[in-house]
């Protein structure tokens, strides 16, 4: 297990925590206590520049590589609802380098069970379970597996 991945499990235990979250902020990390994460989360590279909303939900055995964002899309437009919605990340998903995935207030955005997110990607919608997305725009290019 890395130091970043170490710290983000740290994050929740009672005195330590607040340690934890301080370290990871001087590391670039933006990772919330509030944040629910599965077992065998894998941040590779440090995670450096990794920014997570504190409403997301991460499954068992992902993997969130450097300069990500998970967040809200209209945190600019006036009026616009600050309560509800997330992401949800399924299990065994990966997201590359410098994804992008958003949601909108009120609604939820899902990254579907052993689905794959190109690095760079910027996702604005629910990603299947199975497939591999990539581009700006994302869009889905195939399917995860042997037959791929």
């Amino acid at each position: 297990m890395e130091a970043v991945e170490m710290l983000v499990r740290l994050r929740l235990r009672p005195g330590i925590g607040r340690v934890a979250n301080a370290a990871l902020h001087v590391l670039g990390v933006d990772f919330p206590a509030s944040v629910r994460v599965g077992p065998g989360l894998a941040l590779p590279h440090g995670a450096v520049g990794l920014v997570v909303h504190e409403d997301t939900v991460i499954g068992a055995n992902v993997k969130i590589y450097q300069g990500v964002t998970i967040g809200r899309s209209d945190t600019h437009l006036t009026g616009a609802r600050a309560d509800g919605g997330r992401v949800v990340v399924e299990d065994d998903v990966v997201i590359g380098a410098g994804a992008v995935v958003l949601f909108r207030s009120g609604s939820t955005t899902t990254i579907g069970r052993g689905a794959v997110v190109g690095a760079n990607a910027v996702v604005l919608r629910s990603v299947p379970p199975g497939e591999i997305w990539a581009g700006n725009p994302a869009r889905p290019t195939r399917r995860t597996g042997p037959s791929s």
